[in-house]
């Protein structure tokens, strides 16, 4: 099936279906344009780990209602940092983490976060999504940001065979556009969020049957 998905096509389809949204930090209850710095960004995709949209942003915007910069976080109480961040679940970690990653970017960067993936990688915490995370929403540079929902349904749908997210990250790199890589993370998130769900797809509302593996082998036989 793979083989004759028209990516054209299927990112066309995906664009009417789902506007905006899927950033990280955004209001869920708002379809607003993404408008976060890089720093914002970073941030606020480590806090989104392990939790939902709403705790996320919730999050983001007591932080950064306080600590707007990486100097304010660096140099800010870590228990202050714990209480502002814990809608985001696993407050104790993140907040160490968020605080480590300010430290370096103030103290080794001037501030900016560095726009290049191995520098990214390397602040402890940060891994592949969220560098490459950082890339799409920060600087609006070409990355996939493979989370659980690209990973699932590029998965299901047969576009990749894949065990691990890294390697899902570099099939899709291989197969899909690379003008369609700023936009892929979004859309597949939002897909993933509201029809291609985790336990029960909903494949009578999807737009991509005719290009899925999973529901000519699997759903189509048993429906």
């Amino acid at each position: 099936m793979s083989e004759y998905i028209d990516f054209d096509e299927m990112i066309t389809l995906l664009k009417e279906e789902f506007k905006i949204g899927a950033f990280p930090g955004k209001d869920p209850e708002k379809d607003e344009t993404p408008d976060r710095s890089p720093f914002e960004v970073l941030i606020s995709t480590v806090l989104s780990q392990r939790t939902k949209d709403v705790n996320t942003h919730k999050a983001s915007e007591a932080l950064f209602s306080k600590y707007p910069s990486p100097k304010d976080i660096a140099e800010a109480p870590l228990d202050d940092i714990k209480e502002l961040i814990k809608p985001s679940g696993f407050y104790n970690v993140k907040a160490e983490r968020v605080k480590r990653i300010a430290e370096r970017i103030h103290n080794e960067f001037n501030d900016q976060v560095p726009e290049d993936i191995g520098q990214l990688l390397d602040l402890k915490g940060v891994g592949r999504k969220t560098a490459n995370c950082v890339l799409v929403y920060g600087f609006g540079e070409p990355a996939v940001p493979v989370d659980t929902h690209v990973h699932r349904i590029s998965n299901r749908m047969g576009i990749v065979e894949a065990e691990k997210p890294e390697e899902t990250e570099k099939v899709l790199e291989e197969k899909i556009p690379k003008k369609y890589w700023i936009e892929i993370n979004r859309l597949m998130v939002e897909f993933g969020k509201n029809i291609c769900k985790p336990r029960e797809p909903l494949c009578e509302r999807c737009p991509l049957t005719h290009i899925c593996r999973y529901y000519e082998e699997v759903y189509k036989d048993g429906n």
